[in-house]
């Protein structure tokens, strides 16, 4: 077999349900883990799912699978600099967005809003049900779906927010903006993989999939806004935009970064030797662009490996390490990100189109709720047989819409419902 590195126990390995071993198998655990995750209709559908810009609408926009596979080629790579298991962190990158329903943010917001009475809908806290519960794999003698069955040290990886919404409610005050990472029904499988964690503590390979995830989608998908022209160059070389654009940004982020550190961080990023002054999508410009993605990405993750083995001088594994991410760092990932909600996802112009996808997937899930279990998937038309009142029933057309693309979702509410356009 496949040697791990060091810094985990046998416990790491544990299975919620045991399952017998090949003696011919030669992979580690968690290979097997990220091999069940790379394998799994969940993952295949995130091609069809959008990221920021929709996947109908090019060929170049990057989809939530795109967006998966460079977050896991990401964190692999600053797993094996920092001895971190790497299949386990490439597994929890695969991982981190599988429970995200169509139309990305959006399309969470308005399952969020249509859950309030039965806690919520956080794609987070649908990945660790999509793992443990939908996604079909293991089952036990009784028929139940155990979901993919991962080790307990894969799932505790993918869990970015290990905490119940109430916790997160009394951590940061109320809204429906709150994250968490497990509903009231999961928490058997929940308490078992937080075995030994203290409460909302993070485990370092979780830590590295979440920056991971900011570096990929701060990077990509102002990349992505650049060439779907809704951030022009033009405007971040005027000069005289920047007091505004600032303040926009410094509006988004809140307080956890000063005006000063994201003012410094944007000359940082434009004084970068690839910074475009103009962009005309010639085959020139789009190669000096990708050179600036890869800069941008090597000098985050450089910079936070360096700081976080210098931090850290035992195993950077479990429970006995913390990433670090200079405050530099921070501040230019938030200007990457700022922009992009200036220049597209807050944009008065895109408003109509956010509020027709949200009242589409809230449309779809009261046709299915009225269907009273029709044009449900294989999961769900179980579910609903066994389902103990509204909240129960509630909870697995939520669960239905979730698993939706953005094409099916729309596919099927115009059967339901009626012309989506």
């Amino acid at each position: 077999m496949t040697e791990k590195p060091a810094g985990y126990a046998l416990a790491d390995e544990e299975r919620f349900l045991e399952e017998s071993r090949s003696g011919k198998e030669r992979r580690t655990e968690f290979a097997r883990d990220r091999a069940r995750v790379l394998h799994s209709s969940a993952l295949r559908r995130l091609g069809a799912k959008t990221q920021v810009l929709s996947p109908s609408g090019g060929d170049f926009a990057r989809t939530r699978l795109t967006h998966s596979l460079e977050v896991a080629q990401v964190g692999r790579e600053m797993a094996l600099e920092l001895g971190t298991d790497p299949d386990l962190v490439d597994m929890a990158c695969l991982s981190h967005d599988l429970g995200h329903p169509p139309f990305g943010h959006n399309g969470e917001t308005a399952l969020n809003a249509w859950a309030e009475s039965i806690g919520g809908f956080e794609g987070n806290a649908q990945t660790l049900r999509l793992l443990t519960r939908i996604e079909p794999k293991v089952f036990g003698k009784d028929g139940d779906s155990f979901g993919l069955n991962l080790t307990r040290a894969s799932l505790d990886a993918t869990c970015k927010y290990p905490w119940r919404l109430a916790q997160g409610q009394a951590e940061l005050g109320g809204g429906h903006s709150v994250k968490f990472g497990v509903y009231e029904d999961d928490l058997p499988v929940f308490d078992w993989l937080r075995q030994g964690a203290l409460p909302a503590q993070k485990c370092v390979e979780a830590q590295i999939m979440d920056f991971a995830d900011d570096v990929a989608y701060s990077v990509h998908d102002f990349e992505d806004a650049i060439v779907s022209g809704y951030v022009k160059t033009s405007d971040l070389s005027d000069s005289d935009n920047h007091e505004e654009l600032i303040d926009k940004i410094q509006a988004w982020t809140g307080s956890t970064i000063t005006r000063e550190e994201l003012e410094e961080a944007f000359e940082r990023l434009q004084g970068n030797e690839y910074w475009p002054d103009h962009f005309d999508a010639t085959g020139r410009d789009l190669g000096q662009l990708k050179n600036l993605t890869s800069s941008f990405i090597g000098s985050f993750v450089g910079r936070a490996t360096d700081a976080t083995l210098a931090a850290n001088a035992s195993t950077v594994a479990r429970y006995s390490a913390q990433i670090i991410t200079p405050v530099e760092v921070r501040a230019e990932i938030a200007v990457l990100k700022g922009l992009v909600s200036v220049f597209l996802m807050t944009n008065a112009s895109r408003r109509p189109f956010y509020e027709w996808q949200r009242a589409i997937l809230t449309e779809l899930c009261e046709a299915l709720m009225a269907a009273n279990g029709a044009h449900l998937d294989n999961y769900s038309s179980a579910a609903w047989l066994t389902a103990n009142g509204e909240s129960s029933q509630r909870r697995v057309i939520v669960d239905q819409v979730a698993s939706l693309t953005d094409q099916s979702a729309l596919t099927l509410h115009n059967r339901l419902v009626g012309s989506s356009t």
